[in-house]
């Protein structure tokens, strides 16, 4: 397929004029030098060829290993064509039988000239070798010219003297020959594949290391393949004439050295599965040539100095290549793979574990080292148990849980105690659960819980198992795990306690099940108020929150006095979470999100807790209270959702409402038709969501259909004893669609016990609400009251779309009662608020009613520079400086909370996504303001 002389066109020069030399009578020694697979034998071949062809008989000889135990073994290959030569045959290892092959050779030379061509002379026995040495020296005088080939290549343990070493240097014209530069295998790869592109042609050059038999084996073998990328492994090469070649390769240079070869392959393969940041380590290491020489040293019991020469001598021939660090590393993913192919598994695993002991004693760091533990198989050795659970600890702190699931694994397989091993399963589970892997961190989980603990670490293991079964909608079983638990700890009281409140909490997913569960602890609360904890009592006050039968100011008055009481830590964020989602129905959004801080700073990210979810449902209930949409979308992008969960979340309710809200619709309809309603488990996170697909259907026009969503919602709700408007407003909703559809009393009716069960909570945002919908209900002069008082209350409430609204339909009822500019003052003030709150929809609605009324929108920008406010100029100058949120609400005394939301607005109008390119969007304004007049 390949021709085998490219760039040799200088050996062959010297090889045409030794021949002419010997046709004039003067004999010597041409020895070509070479690694493995260099074209030493092709070389010999076409200088043999061309001796031929000039009139020279040719003797050939290939030197075997298999002959060395037989003196003259080569000489007697090499003269056998001789026909004197029978006669004359040695008779054993003596210098008459090397006299008598001299004057032989001879009377032979004497007829004519002659070429002696020995291919492999390192592997001819020893009393050939001897005379060949010996014959070049009486060889000048004669028409004879010897070609000989021999393996020239740096190898860990030093190769005995080579042929030429007794002699003198005149008598030997030697030529090592390099390997192919990347141009000529270039040439090679075209001229067997023309239409091959330059990136593929790049591949087959890097892979075959510039050795011309590795490259012809490669070609061989992707003749006739389907046109892709080289492959990076040899399962994927057929018939495997180049992995077949690599071994050849590899044995021939002996064992220290194919030993170090695949210790560097070993260590490259763990190292190309590190992530970013173990790369990043191992950068900060500074893992230059000579350290790499000693680790692979270390490893192997190799000289680190023959090591470092060894890795020198494959870069130059092109085996290896500097890598982005500078290390030498092979040439190709192909080659390496096809060092190690055919090297049993076990051997590997002994690589693996030499390297990890070998990179702990040199103080490397511990994902380096349990990398290649990943590949060492059992151990048995306190070390590698210590190294493999401290990497996981690191990659769970770096939020690489992937990587922390694989460390944890192979953990296992070391000899660990019970409890050791309960824990470890416990964090195993837990990480498995949250990442795309979720069937399989239950029965982990349930391992654990098999195993004996202490009571605390038991605790741990059940809330991460019950959190497990009701993610997946087994509620019930949950339920009933926690306090088959809690009854095994009744000598325990506090981490029993934890567990009680546990159960509670994770019945909200099931109507049945939270009915039970309230039902139990409001019976344990009457009969032995002794056992019930700050934890299980604040639960209590978030029911009646829920149930309509206590006061914002009651229920928060009642939270406060439950966190200053002592209690267990493990039930601290039960308590936290707890008062957090309290605090936000109440409209004190700050505290709840200061109290969902707390409740996260103090939860162990490698553990499954029922809080986990709670708590992010609460961070999303304060963004959409806040209008947060941008904030919402990209929350709602980066949840990981367990693979076996079958409804819907919390968090995909709120995206829905924010694409409607930010006139995404289209967007919306594709989130909401993902899901299937009619297979969903019954759960709040339903009702939550029958809601969203209702203001996405009355956005959409489709009122009849967005009232049975409303409806529904309601009657699920109720069904739960979830009465208060605090969690989802479906009355409210519903009366505006009843207006729509021509049935102001049917609305009429919904919005009055909205609004006297909204002021039984009474919060400014649900007591405004109630107001704003039942003055639509009303109208008339009273209507308009009503919209006044709504639009009074809600300044006092926390800056949000309630305002927005209030203030269309105040707008809307003042332009109707005839004082158009009152109406068009509120609707205006309405457009710009939805503005800086990326509120599409209301912005949209508000400039409908005030060309409705004959009035225009005021020339505020919807985008781009003009559009932002100063505070929000300000805020984006200094992030383009590279300042972070909390440095920026630090330098200007603003909360951090402020500087996101300004942050996500100011992205929205100027059309960017990301930090980085605030400096350019802003720059390119500002150059352009520049030359306008002052």
């Amino acid at each position: 397929m390949t021709g085998p002389l490219r760039e040799r066109g200088d050996v062959h020069a010297l090889l045409v004029a030794e021949t002419e030399r010997a046709r004039s009578g003067h004999g010597g020694l041409v020895l070509l030098r070479g690694a493995t697979g260099t074209g030493r034998s092709a070389v010999l071949e076409a200088a043999a060829a061309h001796a031929a062809h000039r009139g020279l008989r040719v003797l050939r000889v290939r030197c075997s290993p298999e002959d060395t135990a037989v003196p003259f073994s080569t000489i007697l290959h090499l003269l056998g064509p001789v026909p004197e030569f029978a006669d004359m045959a040695p008779g054993g290892d003596d210098r008459g039988s090397a006299a008598r092959l001299w004057r032989l050779l001879r009377s032979y030379a004497a007829e004519g000239p002659l070429m002696l061509a020995v291919d492999d002379v390192h592997l001819a026995d020893e009393p050939s070798r001897r005379w060949l040495v010996e014959a070049v020296r009486r060889v000048d005088p004669l028409p004879v010219l010897v070609v000989a080939t021999e393996r020239r290549q740096y190898d860990i343990d030093p190769r005995p003297a080579g042929l030429t070493h007794a002699l003198s240097p005149s008598l030997v014209r030697a030529y090592t020959l390099a390997p192919l530069t990347d141009e000529a295998s270039a040439d090679l790869v075209r001229a067997a594949f023309p239409a091959a592109s330059p990136s593929w042609t790049a591949d087959c050059v890097r892979a075959g290391a510039g050795n011309p038999l590795l490259l012809r084996a490669l070609l061989d073998d992707l003749a006739g393949a389907p046109a892709g990328a080289v492959p990076r492994t040899c399962a994927a090469l057929y018939p495997g004439s180049y992995p077949a070649a690599v071994s050849w390769w590899l044995d021939g240079t002996g064992p220290a050295t194919a030993q170090v070869a695949r210790m560097l392959a070993v260590l490259e393969q763990a190292g190309e599965q590190a992530g970013e940041q173990d790369r990043e380590d191992e950068r900060q290491q500074a893992w230059a040539e000579d350290s790499l020489a000693g680790l692979l040293a270390e490893a192997s019991g190799a000289d680190a100095a023959r090591v470092s020469g060894w890795l020198t001598a494959m870069t130059r021939i092109g085996v290896l290549r500097p890598d982005a660090e500078g290390r030498p590393a092979y040439a190709h993913p192909l080659l390496r793979d096809a060092v190690l192919t055919g090297w049993p598994a076990v051997r590997r695993q002994a690589a693996h574990r030499a390297l990890a002991a070998a990179m702990l004693r040199r103080g490397d760091g511990v994902a380096a080292v349990a990398r290649q533990l990943l590949g060492s198989g059992t151990v048995g050795l306190p070390w590698a148990l210590r190294v493999l659970r401290d990497a996981a600890a690191v990659a769970i702190r770096e939020s690489r849980t992937n990587d922390a699931v694989g460390l944890l694994r192979r953990a296992l397989q070391e000899p660990l105690r019970d409890d050791l091993k309960q824990r470890t399963l416990t964090v195993l589970g837990s990480l498995e659960y949250a990442t795309a892997d979720a069937p399989a961190g239950i029965p982990r989980l349930a391992e654990a819980m098999c195993l004996p603990a202490e009571p605390r670490d038991q605790v741990r293991t059940a809330l991460a198992l019950g959190a497990a079964l009701a993610g997946r909608g087994e509620v019930r079983a949950a339920v009933d795990l926690l306090r088959r638990v809690e009854d095994q700890l009744r000598e325990h009281p506090e981490p029993a306690a934890t567990l009680r409140a546990a159960a509670v909490l994770l019945s909200d997913r099931d109507q049945t099940v939270r009915r039970e569960a309230y039902a139990r602890l409001h019976d344990t609360a009457e009969r032995s108020p002794e056992l019930v904890d700050a934890t299980s009592r604040a639960l209590l006050v978030r029911y009646a929150a829920t149930a309509g039968t206590t006061s914002a100011r009651a229920a928060m008055t009642r939270m406060w006095e439950l966190l200053t009481e002592p209690g267990d830590p493990l039930a601290e964020p039960f308590l936290l979470g707890t008062a957090a989602a309290v605090a936000q129905w109440a409209d004190e959004l700050d505290e709840a999100e200061r109290l969902a801080e707390r409740a996260l700073a103090g939860q162990r990210p490698e553990l499954l807790h029922p809080m986990d979810e709670a708590l992010l449902d609460t961070w999303a209930d304060i963004a959409a209270a806040r209008a947060e949409y941008g904030r919402l979308l990209a929350d709602h992008a980066e949840r990981t959702v367990p693979a076996d969960r079958t409804g819907p979340s919390n968090i995909d309710a709120h995206a829905l409402i924010a694409l409607v809200e930010t006139g995404r619709t289209d967007e919306a309809r594709r989130l909401a038709d993902g899901f299937d309603l009619r297979d969903a488990p019954d759960s709040w996170e339903l009702n939550r969501l029958l809601y969203a697909r209702g203001v996405l259907r009355s956005a959409e026009g489709d009122t009849t259909g967005a009232l049975h969503d409303f409806l529904e919602c309601g009657r699920r709700q109720s069904a739960r004893d979830v009465i208060s408007p605090v969690v989802t407003p479906w009355r409210t909703a519903a009366a505006e669609c009843r207006l729509a559809l021509g049935s102001p009393r049917e609305a009429l009716a919904l919005a009055e016990e909205e609004l006297r069960l909204a002021r039984v909570w009474n919060t400014p945002r649900a007591v405004g609400r109630a107001l704003r919908v039942l003055g639509l209900a009303t109208g008339g002069r009273r209507g308009l009251e009503l919209a006044e008082a709504a639009v009074g209350l809600l300044r006092t409430a926390p800056d949000g779309v309630e305002l927005v609204a209030a203030l269309i339909a105040q707008g809307r009822q003042l332009t109707a009662a005839g004082e158009r500019v009152r109406g068009r003052e509120c609707l205006r003030e309405a457009a710009e608020r939805a503005e800086r709150l990326g509120a599409v929809r209301l912005r949209t609605n508000a400039e409908e009613a005030l060309r409705a009324g004959g009035a225009r929108r005021s020339g505020t920008a919807h985008t781009g520079s003009g559009a932002l406010t100063g505070s929000e100029r300000r805020i984006a100058e200094l992030a383009a400086d590279g300042r972070t949120n909390t440095e920026i609400a630090d330098l200007l005394h603003v909360a951090r909370r402020t500087v996101e939301t300004h942050l996500t607005s100011t992205y929205r109008k100027l059309g960017i996504r990301r930090r980085g390119e605030l400096r350019g969007a802003l720059g390119v304004v500002d150059e352009g303001e520049q030359g306008v007049p002052a």
